[in-house]
């Protein structure tokens, strides 16, 4: 069945429940990360919604039928009805920049913060985006918790190449955050090698309204605009937009969810276009970012892995 049709109609004691009416329409299920895409607007090939959060969840949907390697998967049908719906991800995003301020910042860092009476997040970023991209001399792998999309290799750790003496907190803060874009930019990247093309990014999710310096970032190192949603749930108002079409248009929903996804949703004013001159420093850091994510992911060397092993070998001889 369609992803949006009615299931049924809540019983007598399910209405006593909820406080809802009987026999209201009930969607047949679906997964919540796959009913955000028309919560953000979207329903039509090209346009790739991006969770943001502690991890990333990449989805785009395409007219035709492409084997994409990497990902986590497609179906007909699956996000939108008459579409292929495809998943990528990242492992993580969010929880990288916690980790970081959570166990690597200076006490005059906190401190600075918590005088101006802002977070730490807000200080870092307001330092790093007083930088330009390449000035740091810094390159991460954004491996923390493993590779999701497009190794699938939750064996794989980060790394930073380029610290020195000199290297300061906002700029290793700055590489995290230019490690999770090349990340987004080789999941792109690999849709668009396979078929599957992208032309925007509509990104939904906690990040957006909380970092608007990742946001121009990921603009500028995909070279495509950048796009929010209207709103902040999405999984929620994407139930409801189901539930509407469920319901049809005699009591007051919709035929489809296109049709849903035209009336019941909208895009911020807010929008982050890639900047030229960032975005040809950032095709030189990715080429980089490619070398190491290959050579450490594809074969060239297993020291990750080795090193992962010898720490479970050692913490089970304790």
């Amino acid at each position: 069945r369609e992803l949006g049709q009615r299931a049924g109609g809540l019983t007598e004691q399910a209405a006593a429940w909820t406080g809802l009416k009987t026999h209201t329409a009930v969607a047949i299920g679906n997964t919540d990360a796959h009913v955000a895409v028309p919560a953000a607007g979207v329903a039509e090939p090209r346009r790739m919604v991006i969770i943001m959060g502690t991890s990333n969840c990449n989805m785009v949907v395409s007219e035709g039928e492409n084997v994409v390697p990497g990902i986590c998967g497609y179906v007909e049908d699956g996000i939108i009805p008459g579409l292929f719906g495809y998943e990528a991800g990242q492992a993580c995003v969010g929880d990288h920049f916690a980790w970081f301020t959570e166990n690597c910042l200076p006490a005059a860092y906190e401190e600075a913060a918590k005088q101006r009476g802002i977070s730490i997040h807000q200080l870092l970023e307001e330092k790093a985006a007083a930088l330009s991209p390449g000035e740091s001399g810094l390159l991460a792998l954004d491996r923390w918790n493993g590779n999701r999309s497009v190794l699938v290799d939750a064996d794989l750790t980060g790394m930073i190449l380029g610290m020195t003496l000199a290297t300061k907190p906002e700029e290793i803060y700055r590489a995290l955050i230019e490690a999770t874009a090349y990340g987004t930019r080789m999941i792109i990247e690999n849709f668009a090698a396979s078929g599957v093309a992208v032309h925007e990014i509509v990104a939904t999710g906690g990040l957006p309204d909380r970092n608007k310096l990742l946001m121009q970032i990921y603009a500028d190192v995909t070279g495509r605009p950048l796009k929010i949603a209207g709103t902040r749930q999405g999984g929620a108002k994407g139930s409801a937009m189901h539930a509407a079409v469920a319901a049809g248009k005699a009591a007051g929903g919709y035929a489809n969810i296109v049709e849903a996804t035209k009336a019941m949703t909208r895009l911020r004013d807010e929008c982050y276009t890639p900047q030229p001159a960032a975005n040809a420093v950032y095709d030189r850091l990715y080429a980089e970012y490619i070398t190491l994510h290959d050579y450490f992911g594809r074969g060239g060397s297993d020291v990750m892995k080795r090193m992962k092993a010898l720490k479970a070998d050692v913490l089970a001889g304790k």
